[in-house]
């Protein structure tokens, strides 16, 4: 009887142990492609982007989320890098601070060609899987990052940009973000514009991905009956099991399902738990949770690496993919649909966005109001034949500057 009591522990371990072998197996073959890793943005804020300092050495970086030894470790095989800015960059700087990112996440495969392949399409991610490379894809993160200019989005697209999260934590002249559904923001475009609707169907002309983290329910909601091609959540869970603004509620879920899109799951404890610790079996819930609400071909994984402050028990880092898929296996889900967890769903996806493309078919092309956009100093060149510059201080400033002079001479 003692000697049975004493067998459990031992068999516990071995059971764990044939899990984490499986998903080593799985993952082997199909590794893990993740829709969010913030590793430029940690570039950026140590190193200002000089990839040659030797502290930012991608196979010794230390103090991250996200290493080459990390990324070896976890089976990431394809990933999507943000070239993320700031909102405070709206209406001043923030065309040029993403293309700043865009380079570095292309340098990064200049500099470890070993390790990094960069790709523009579903098939350059499979090349990658092939070469035992890490298929790496330019997100851009946030909507104020082309500047209200379908110009801007074309070029984007044309460096490389394959999927446009339409807000960050902030509204766009064109769309609402998810603090609108906090309190925190007032909604000033009702989910989408027209210059907003605008905006997803030249996204899907082009074969941009429309990324939906980040943006208010009725954008969601707008975006998801526009687009002819399905969609993403980038990083986003859900908020059912987290009732945070940044998660995904049932409704949506509904038509995740209904339009074959995707939520790739985020790991931020805030997003996980909604409290500042969270543990790995918490994420597990939440893919849990919207496969059985959206299906098995809607779950994915957008750990938002090098993007957050605080990670669960058992994901510190890029290394511990392997943890979670053993995981999901013990709670029964089939080879099948782990392997759409870790790559075949979003493949998908990506697939049927490159297939409604048409380049052949005529461009957006109808400015957003000038009125639309922020009251920073702007020229207005195509708007009107007015003053070439559209700077109201400067007006005042005048103006007040004639009123002294007037004031000066009784």
């Amino acid at each position: 009887m003692w000697a049975s009591w004493l067998l459990w522990p031992l068999m516990a371990v071995c059971a764990a142990d044939s899990f984490r072998d499986q998903a080593e197996r799985i993952m082997r073959d199909k590794p893990v492609i993740d829709g969010h890793n913030d590793l430029p943005w940690q570039l950026l804020s140590l190193f200002n982007n000089r990839l040659q300092d030797p502290k930012a050495n991608l196979t010794t970086l230390a103090n991250t989320h996200t290493n080459i030894p990390k990324l070896r470790a976890g089976f990431v095989g394809g990933q999507f890098w943000s070239a993320y800015t700031p909102c405070d960059t709206q209406n001043k700087d923030a065309v040029r601070r993403t293309l700043e990112q865009m380079d570095v996440i292309h340098r990064m495969c200049q500099a470890y060609p070993e390790t990094f392949l960069c790709v523009t399409n579903s098939t350059g991610i499979r090349q990658a899987f092939q070469e035992g490379k890490v298929a790496s894809l330019i997100g851009v993160e946030g909507g104020h990052s082309i500047d209200s200019s379908l110009g801007v989005l074309r070029a984007f697209y044309h460096l490389g940009m394959r999927y446009l999260t339409l807000t960050h934590s902030c509204n766009t002249p064109w769309a609402d973000n998810w603090l609108v559904d906090k309190g925190d923001d007032k909604a000033q475009s009702h989910g989408l514009s027209p210059f907003g609707k605008r905006v997803v169907k030249e996204m899907n002309r082009l074969g941009v991905i429309i990324d939906l983290a980040h943006v208010s329910v009725a954008t969601m909601k707008t975006a998801l009956q526009l687009s002819k091609a399905p969609v993403i959540f980038s990083h986003s869970s859900a908020y059912s099991l987290c009732a945070n603004r940044r998660n995904v509620p049932d409704d949506v879920l509904l038509l995740v399902k209904q339009t074959e899109s995707l939520v790739m799951v985020n790991f931020y404890n805030d997003y996980v738990s909604c409290q500042k610790e969270a543990k790995l079996l918490q994420v597990a819930d939440h893919l849990d949770y919207i496969k059985k609400v959206a299906g098995a071909g809607a779950v994915g994984f957008g750990g938002d690496f090098d993007g957050v402050s605080r990670l669960p028990e058992g994901l510190e880092d890029v290394s511990k993919y392997p943890d979670l898929i053993a995981e999901l296996l013990r709670r029964n889900w089939t080879e099948a649909e782990v392997r759409g967890a870790l790559a075949d769903n979003l493949l998908r996806v990506f697939e049927a966005v490159e297939e409604a493309s048409n380049h052949m078919q005529t461009p957006e092309e109808e400015p957003i109001p000038l009125d639309k956009l922020g009251s920073s100093c702007r020229t207005q060149y195509g708007y009107s034949e007015a003053s070439s510059f559209h700077c109201p201080w400067r007006a005042l400033l005048a103006s007040l500057t004639a009123l002294i002079f007037s004031l000066c001479l009784l």
